[in-house]
């Protein structure tokens, strides 16, 4: 066990022993990646942050279970995300996007407006995926995941996981007239 991952394994124990300090080093390094998937998955920033309040709780009275620190931030992340799901569920609610209008008079220094657009079709693609599959997008391009902890966060190997993402990004950029 290298250096890291020793330590890495220290603080777990020593948070699912009870260590508040250890347990708040944990939410330091991962809280806003959890935030940040869990609102590309429903698309609501009020009920990512809910959830992944939600999520700490789960963490801190389940934590002791979690034998390997390579799997901490997958399976934190997957705890948020089922919990989002959850909440997302529960409301029974259509996610709306917001589209901000620059009210800048400088047009000219303005960002190109398709960029916008662009944005648009995007976000809209993705609110037609499963929940499951923006889930995986956003682990992997919002919070930087390799194929080894998506893997660990979705259940499945990494090649598997390697060629779903393959699929997915298929689909988008077909659906956006990309490919």
């Amino acid at each position: 066990m290298t250096t890291s991952a020793a330590e890495a394994s220290e603080l777990i124990a020593s948070a699912a022993g009870g260590d508040e300090v250890a347990f708040a080093s944990i939410v330091a390094r991962h809280h806003e990646d959890m935030r940040r998937v869990c609102a590309v998955v429903v698309g609501d920033e009020g009920i990512a942050e809910e959830a992944v309040s939600a999520a700490w709780s789960i963490a801190w009275r389940k934590l002791g279970g979690l034998r390997d620190p390579a799997r901490l931030r997958p399976w934190l992340v997957s705890v948020a995300v089922n919990e989002a799901r959850q909440l997302h569920r529960a409301r029974n609610r259509r996610a709306m996007v917001e589209v901000g209008v620059d009210r800048r008079t400088d047009h000219a220094s303005s960002a190109d407006p398709a960029s916008g657009i662009d944005a648009m079709d995007l976000r809209n693609a993705m609110s037609r995926l499963d929940p499951a599959d923006r889930a995986l997008l956003a682990m992997r391009y919002v919070a930087g995941f390799d194929a080894t902890e998506l893997g660990y966060a979705t259940g499945r190997s990494a090649s598997g996981t390697r060629a779903r993402l393959a699929r997915l990004l298929h689909r988008l950029e077909k659906e956006l007239g990309d490919g």
